[in-house]
């Protein structure tokens, strides 16, 4: 059974052994990683003769090097092996590294504990694959984006409390080295001990052959995965996502001393606004979607980052301060809380971009290859994120100030959003659709788990106004290819949508004969490929808000296409400004104001051979009842 909230997954054992594993393998990886730069940076004089400055950009480049250099091997294996049994072994590994770390640690052999960083990334890179490809198996679809949420908190979160912890810890006095040392050994068994209850997650692809040529195998899965197009690119604005977090969160450490003129506490307070950002927006995500993978929250976060990642700019030009001040005195400084609050919203529109990104990619890739997919992600993630640190590098080197680099990121994101939702419109359209069912109405599904998951069928309904087709394909778990009248599929504006969502235009035989046959084609063809398609039988917009009689067109259909057939009634649309109530434009528009409540009502399924066009006509009607 699906839950009705996300957090009650944090309650059930298909999800909660699972979240704990990952939250932890998080949280050490930034406790340990924490503790050694801090180490590095304040007493590099007892640990080694090399620049600290190298060793910290040495460091995060060991950390991400596993990710492309095995990446692609980590698919195949999580492909290959039950997941539960991988997430044990994964922790098994951490716990020999974190063994390792803990002799270099004692020995202050930095080598050894430079090996461990590798080893984490190692780590880190055989769990991804794991990670992302063990929910579809145990979650239901439209629990998806709420655990994906989870998720995200989680690793964020433990991100921040890692990196907190690592740099409060290893410099207690005295007993900083043994608590670094025995807390990463500690927190390593404690995931073994969350893995144990993980449950059976058995192989998708377990007769799959492991290439042992890694160059080979990376650029397969990435050429795999361009075969679909929509995964493809959601796994490039994946990327983009941690390019643009790479090129914001580098520069904190320097926002925060140099341009707030805060001490290490103000840093820290930064990095936890974002990171709690970012958990509030991954958490709202499925309110916000309705329980369904919603890519219209992808443009509305892409849209976020770029306003407040630029407001950013705008607020380090006005912060007030420019003596040295700690977390409290910052809190006290004009324009900090303009500061904190881009931060933060840069965060929750983060959350809102990256979780249906990660679910759409889980939902249309070939369930067989998700593992390699998921990998090949983390390869372009590794590579973007290399590629953000050199970007840096150059704009610092040409004179670019920190508020400035806020600036680009954001214009860069716009650019590459704007780019990417060209190349897939089903991304804007859906946002479009989104908007207008959270601004100008407000939508209750009614046995909404009627419209199949997969599979073709035909789905019927009255026709109330000029976005019924929005207001329907809002409300569907899936895309659904619309046949709806030739004038209306070229209305200004409108008609882009309806082309960008493939609508399938139709026309009466006496004034264009040539479309109709055309479009019957189209629709045998879509139903023929699996998709749903969604036809309006009463051939135009009512003018008095009653169900016309519905025309032969889907005994057509069905004698091409012998699938079942969904009905649906539209309730309460009826009045609204697009529909064509007799009454004035200006009465239309005030007249049922902002937010006006409707409802879509989904019936049974009905059988090719029962669904006659007066019999369907009748059990829209039903369906509908006396609210128009």
């Amino acid at each position: 059974m699906s839950t009705s909230n996300q957090f009650q997954l944090l309650g059930q054992r298909r999800f909660a052994p699972f979240f704990w594993t990952q939250f932890l393998g998080a949280f050490n990886d930034n406790l340990f990683k924490t503790a050694l730069l801090v180490v590095l940076t304040y007493d590099a004089a007892h640990w080694t003769t090399v620049d600290p400055k190298l060793l910290n950009n040495l460091i995060p480049g060991l950390f991400i090097l596993p990710f492309v250099l095995f990446s692609a091997t980590a698919g195949q294996i999580a492909d290959k092996f039950a997941k539960e049994k991988l997430a044990r072994a994964v922790k098994l590994l951490e716990i020999a590294i974190m063994a390792v770390a803990g002799i270099g640690w004692m020995q202050k052999n930095l080598w050894l504990l430079v090996a461990a960083v590798a080893g984490m990334g190692l780590h880190s890179t055989l769990f991804g694959p794991v990670k992302y490809a063990y929910l579809p198996q145990h979650l239901h679809k439209d629990e998806l984006v709420g655990g994906n949420g989870l998720v995200e908190m989680g690793t964020f979160v433990g991100i921040l409390a890692g990196e907190i912890l690592g740099a409060v810890l290893v410099v207690h006095p005295g007993w900083g080295i043994e608590l670094v040392a025995g807390g990463t050994l500690a927190m390593a068994v404690l995931g073994l001990l969350a893995s144990l209850r993980i449950p059976s997650s058995p192989a998708p692809a377990p007769q799959l052959r492991i290439s042992a040529n890694v160059l080979a195998e990376s650029v397969r899965n990435i050429n795999f995965s361009r075969h679909n197009r929509t995964v493809f690119l959601s796994m490039l604005g994946n990327s983009w996502f941690w390019f643009y977090g790479a090129m914001v969160l580098s520069q904190f450490p320097v926002f925060a001393k140099d341009y707030l003129h805060g001490d290490h506490s103000v840093f820290v307070l930064l990095l936890t606004v974002f990171s709690l950002g970012i958990g509030t927006g991954s958490l709202l995500c499925e309110k916000l979607s309705g329980h369904k993978v919603e890519i219209g929250l992808v443009p509305f976060g892409a849209i976020g980052m770029s306003v407040f990642g630029g407001d950013l700019y705008l607020a380090a030009q006005a912060y007030g301060g420019s003596g040295a001040v700690d977390l409290l005195g910052a809190l006290h400084t004009p324009g900090m809380l303009r500061v904190l609050a881009d931060i933060a919203l840069l965060g929750v529109f983060g959350g809102f971009y990256i979780v249906p990104l990660f679910a759409l990619i889980q939902t249309r890739c070939d369930p067989q290859h998700m593992s390699r997919t998921i990998a090949g992600m983390n390869i372009l993630n590794a590579l973007f994120m290399v590629l953000s640190a050199g970007v840096a590098i150059v704009l610092l080197q040409r004179g670019f100030t920190i508020p400035e680099m806020f600036l680009v990121s954001a214009v860069l994101n716009g650019l590459v959003a704007a780019y990417i939702f060209s190349l897939v419109p089903e991304f804007l359209m859906r946002f479009l659709a989104w908007l207008l069912i959270h601004t100008l109405h407000r939508v209750r599904v009614v046995g909404g788990d009627r419209i199949p998951e997969e599979g073709a069928a035909v789905l019927v309904c009255n026709h109330v106004s000029y976005v019924d087709a929005i207001v329907i394909g809002a409300a569907s778990p899936r895309p659904i290819r619309f046949v709806m009248d030739h004038r209306i599929f070229n209305t200004p504006f409108l008609g882009w949508i309806f082309r960008t969502a493939k609508a399938i235009p139709i026309a009466p035989a006496k004034e264009d004969p040539w479309l109709l046959e055309k479009a019957y084609v189209d629709i045998a063809k879509a139903l023929h490929d699996g998709e749903l398609v969604c036809i309006f039988p009463e051939g135009k917009l009512t003018r008095d808000g009653e169900i016309s009689p519905f025309r032969a067109g889907i005994s057509k259909i069905l004698e091409r296409s012998q699938v079942p057939v969904i009905p649906m009634a539209l309730r309460g649309l009826w009045g609204s400004l697009l529909t064509r109530d007799p009454a004035g434009l200006f009465e239309r528009s005030f007249r049922r104001g902002l937010r006006s409540r409707l409802e879509l009502v989904v019936g049974d399924s009905v059988a090719p051979a029962a669904a006659q066009p007066q019999a369907l006509q009748e059990q829209v009607a039903t369906l509908r009842g006396d609210w128009k």
